[in-house]
């Protein structure tokens, strides 16, 4: 079901979202068809989205849902900065659809989480998919890319861009 995205400025994400327990992946596999299709329909709106937080559809756990070329599910992630190496973004998100942000993200790092198996994986990633699942999981405590604007003048509106 293609559900709400929570919109910048809607209190609820701001909220830290509380961790997945094993008894609660039964009860999430229909979160994450909610989010499959959220984010497909996003893409079909805007032609971008490649992943999305479960806070931003309003349900408060530690769910990622990354779809590129395959689906991958990530449960309770933490995420660890690999080096002191960052660069410079523009940012977007599904909860602010026409903004940029211009952000500074770690080039590498490495994410350690959960399947729906309650199986445990670690995976490094480097360049966008680095700077992608950093804008994720800051999602999950409750922080937008707006909060880590380089800048007071960080903000770009896509029209503006082209």
């Amino acid at each position: 079901m293609i559900r709400e995205i929570l919109l910048l400025g809607d209190p609820r994400l701001y909220e830290t979202s509380a961790p997945v327990t094993r008894s609660d992946v039964s009860e999430l596999a229909p979160v994450v068809e909610d989010l499959h299709d959220t984010l497909l329909e996003f893409r079909r709106r805007y032609g971008a989205g490649r992943a999305i937080a479960a806070p931003q559809i309003g349900v408060r756990k530690r769910l990622l849902y990354m779809f590129i070329d395959k689906p991958t599910v990530f449960v309770n992630p933490v995420l660890t900065p690999l080096g002191k190496e960052q660069f410079e973004v523009l940012d977007d998100c599904m909860s602010f659809p026409n903004l940029l942000v211009r952000v500074m993200r770690h080039r590498r790092c490495r994410i350690d989480y959960r399947d729906m198996d309650w199986v445990e994986h670690s995976v490094e990633l480097e360049g966008d998919l680095s700077e992608l699942l950093q804008h994720e999981y800051d999602h999950l405590n409750g922080i937008l890319a707006t909060m880590r604007a380089v800048d007071s003048r960080a903000f770009v509106m896509k029209r503006a861009c082209s």
